[in-house]
């Protein structure tokens, strides 16, 4: 069974950082996409982030490019997001996600991930 867990949110003010982490476990964690998504209140879950196996590629959502920061590290398990110039609409609570299946490059809509962590809240106040 696949678990996911993230760690690293919090309250901060408009224009500081956060990292956000999420470690896997429960089966080959290098051979997957991974990616994050969001959701504020009201709002439907958004994609935010995705970096595919190895590392090599990455890709953002328009409203964070220049800003956010995906990383992972296969020998930790652990995938990465730096969050930096956090802005009072990046508040949502975070979603660490497992693509399904073994691929070349990464999905970026919720139901290509069989996977999901409980979430961790960002609270960036203006």
């Amino acid at each position: 069974q696949v678990q996911l867990v993230e760690s690293g949110g919090g309250l901060v003010q408009a224009g500081d950082s956060l990292r956000l982490s999420c470690a896997a476990s429960g089966r080959t964690f290098s051979d997957y996409a991974m990616g994050w998504f969001r959701q504020a209140p009201g709002k439907e879950r958004e994609f935010v982030s995705g970096i595919n196996w190895s590392g090599v590629s990455t890709y953002y959502a328009d409203s964070v490019k220049g800003r956010f920061t995906i990383s992972r590290d296969n020998a930790k398990n652990t995938v990465y997001l730096q969050m930096n110039s956090l802005k009072f609409e990046d508040t949502a609570v975070y979603y660490c996600a497992a693509d399904r299946i073994r691929r070349r490059g990464v999905p970026n809509f919720p139901a290509a991930f069989g996977y999901w962590g409980q979430g961790t809240q960002v609270t960036v106040s203006s």
